[in-house]
């Protein structure tokens, strides 16, 4: 097919914190030197920000060291942490509110912010935009360019106008090859196109499996006498007591909105666990129901996490291309932070390829950014925190949770300890004839409430005649298999309705996939037992649009 081609210096695969902090050092090394570098980052949303969804407390560092003056410049980080309460959920009535010296002191947020990570997003791209940076957003990049040396050449960006049985409409617009000399990836947490050049050039093969949970995310007007702002709560237990483990969250930001939420590791085994009942069941709980009674919901979203942490960190670079930020799994979950971490790594992968674009190298594998990762105070952070998510998972939330606070509180994460999880989330699974049956109660449509009037707040929308975004890689194995074994989970697992297995008039069982509300949370891509199911980007702007998360 012939396409139209742009060549670029360096091209940049995501408009989230870790790729528009890579445009912006970039650009800023490139105008102290004088030079005349293309930079540009291309963002699948229908809006930079759209698809981004944290929860979020905002650590400052990586963001003081890209702009100093951030302040001056109006960044949108206006509600400084005042307060941190960690609470112990024994059951659905009772809590606990934990002294400091039982909580790892990672949980603790002097100095931090509570922010939209959606609206620093876009203040970061209209920074880049000033230094010169060009930021397309609604454009996917759908596939790699390798080139003859098997080096990335760039991306091809996805078809426009291809109706569902694969042929062209009227409309028809064929994706663009952008060429570049190196292409950074900053998709976020299981990046599809990541994903691919981690197998493609076998980048995790020193690596344990990386793994992920599922974090859900409400925002609330509430009324001004139920409002503390900057007051952040986090919360271990109940209703993830037995069955799973996670935490919930409750972060009181400004004008009177409070953020919600509850992170469920994606390592649990029953396959009767529904992650978003158990997020609604989580608000009905005093200590989170006091602040949002009488209050409205107004945005829903939902979002997978990498959180494997320092031994799940792949190679991250290889020829003409590098991962940065959750592409590459830089999240550290000891803090249950992940932006500052990805754009300090934006900021060394931009160091990084300035050097190398001033000796004319092209193409070549910069394991100079591996180097510098290593003596960075990123590599530091994660190192400390290496074994947090392994001794959860292998101690349980008390015994793991204790280990913790040791190791974080009294020997700042050197413990001559080296803890490992290699089972990936997806295995172990058990039968569904095997399992406990969860009895979630039904929606008062208060403070609960059903998957389609939640995936309807987040303005989620794709082109309906287009080839499905959600592939499987065999289609009988739905109901054969995983219905079979495990009730087919993924009519539980996806937070947005799209799975479903359907009885006809005839008593035959069919899956019906509903991509339309696919609001791009990568869950079933991880989670499905018989990983069957393959996540692909739709047409650009397609997806939920957030507008605050």
């Amino acid at each position: 097919m012939e396409r139209e081609s742009m060549e670029f210096d360096v091209l940049i695969v995501g408009a989230g914190p870790a790729g528009l902090s890579t445009a912006c050092k970039l650009a800023q090394l490139n105008q102290e030197q004088g030079g005349d570098l293309q930079i540009c980052v291309i963002e699948k949303g229908s809006e930079v920000g759209a698809h981004i969804l944290s929860g979020a407390v905002f650590e400052p560092r990586a963001l003081t060291e890209l702009f100093p003056d951030w302040q001056e410049r109006g960044a949108p980080l206006t509600t400084a942490v005042k307060r941190d309460d960690i609470f112990m959920f024994k059951n659905a009535d009772q809590a606990s509110k934990l002294p400091n010296f039982m909580v790892p002191k990672t949980f603790h947020n002097d100095g931090n912010y509570i922010v939209s990570m959606g609206n620093v997003s876009r203040w970061l791209a209209s920074q880049a935009e000033e230094l010169g940076v060009e930021v397309f957003p609604g454009f996917a990049a759908a596939e790699v360019i390798y080139d003859e040396n098997n080096a990335v050449a760039g991306v091809i960006t996805g078809d426009m106008g291809v109706g569902m049985d694969g042929k062209p409409k009227d409309e028809y617009m064929p994706g663009m090859e952008l060429r570049a000399k190196y292409t950074v990836f900053a998709e976020g947490c299981r990046g599809h196109l990541g994903k691919e050049l981690i197998q493609h050039y076998q980048l995790d093969k020193d690596s344990t499996a990386q793994h992920y949970a599922i974090g859900f995310k409400e925002i609330w007007d509430v009324p001004a006498e139920q409002h503390e702002e900057g007051v952040v709560v986090h919360s271990a237990g109940w209703p993830l007591k037995d069955h799973a483990s996670g935490g919930g969250y409750m972060y009181h930001a400004e004008g009177g909105q409070v953020f919600v939420g509850l992170i469920i590791d994606l390592n649990y085994t029953n396959p009767n666990l529904n992650p978003f009942a158990e997020f609604q069941r989580f608000k009905h709980h005093p200590e989170i129901r006091k602040v949002l009674e009488n209050g409205k919901r107004v945005s829903y979203g939902a979002r997978a996490i990498a959180k494997g942490g320092f031994y799940s960190l792949p190679k991250m670079t290889m020829p003409g291309a590098i991962l940065v930020g959750c592409d590459a799994g830089t999240l550290n979950f000891a803090k249950i932070k992940g932006n500052h971490t990805a754009m300090k790594s934006g900021l060394l992968a931009a160091e990084t390829l300035f050097t190398a674009l001033q000796a004319n190298k092209s193409g070549a594998d910069l394991t100079e950014y591996t180097e510098a990762f290593k003596q960075s105070w990123l590599y530091d952070e994660l190192y400390r925190s290496r074994n947090f998510g392994p001794a959860v998972h292998k101690f349980g939330m008390w015994l793991g949770g204790a280990y913790n606070t040791l190791d974080q509180n009294y020997f700042g994460g050197k413990l001559p300890f080296t803890l490992k999880d290699v089972t990936p989330d997806h295995e172990g699974m058990q039968l569904a004839s095997d399992a406990a049956v969860i009895d979630y109660p039904k929606p008062d449509n208060k403070l609960s409430f059903d998957r389609n009037s939640s995936v309807y707040l987040s303005n989620t929308n794709h082109e309906e005649d287009q080839p499905c975004h959600l592939q499987l890689k065999d289609p009988a194995i739905p109901i054969q298999v995983n219905l079979a074994k495990y009730n087919e989970p993924a009519q539980r697992y996806c937070p947005a309705g799209v799975y479903e297995v359907v009885t006809s008039d005839s008593g035959e069982k069919r899956f019906q996939i509903n991509a339309q509300n696919c609001i791009h949370c990568k869950t079933c891509d991880i989670k499905d037992p018989s990983q069957n199911i393959r996540w692909v980007t739709p047409e650009g702007t397609g997806g939920p649009n957030y507008p605050n998360m």
